[in-house]
């Protein structure tokens, strides 16, 4: 039966670096996630809307529209206002931290990272949306 089957949470990842949205989702999607990656911003936002992840994992060095301008859009979309955005930088952490929280991302991430790093990461901010939305 359907009793004690949890449906998988459902990530998204936006990040311009093929390579990386690669690795990502063959190791959430080993762990047991749903995953579907975008390597274009204007296309993840799009996809966001109508996938409706959990979580959206934003790289936020991209070209055309950054992470803070993509995670900025979500959230003004009711459609997408309450999913958790976790930011991924391989920038300057400080000044990152300040802007990624203003528009509304909850973690940051520092490239390079581990997949365990990441994990854990995606777990907390999964727990944490679930019982906030209990």
């Amino acid at each position: 039966g359907h009793l004690g089957k949890v449906k998988p949470a459902k990530i998204l990842v936006i990040d311009d670096e093929p390579e990386i949205t690669d690795i990502i989702e063959t190791f959430l999607e080993n762990a047991g996630y749903e995953v579907k990656s975008e390597n274009s911003s204007t296309i993840g936002i799009e996809r966001a809307k109508n996938y409706l992840p959990d979580l959206v994992l934003l790289d936020i060095m991209m070209p055309f529209m950054d992470g803070y301008e993509i995670c900025t859009e979500l959230k003004r979309s009711e459609k997408t206002k309450n999913i958790p955005v976790v930011f991924l930088t391989g920038k300057d952490a400080q000044s990152d931290e300040g802007r990624s929280f203003e528009v509304g991302g909850v973690l940051f991430i520092k490239k390079p990272f581990s997949c365990e790093r990441l994990m854990e990461i995606v777990k907390v901010v999964l727990l944490t949306a679930e019982k906030a939305n209990k």
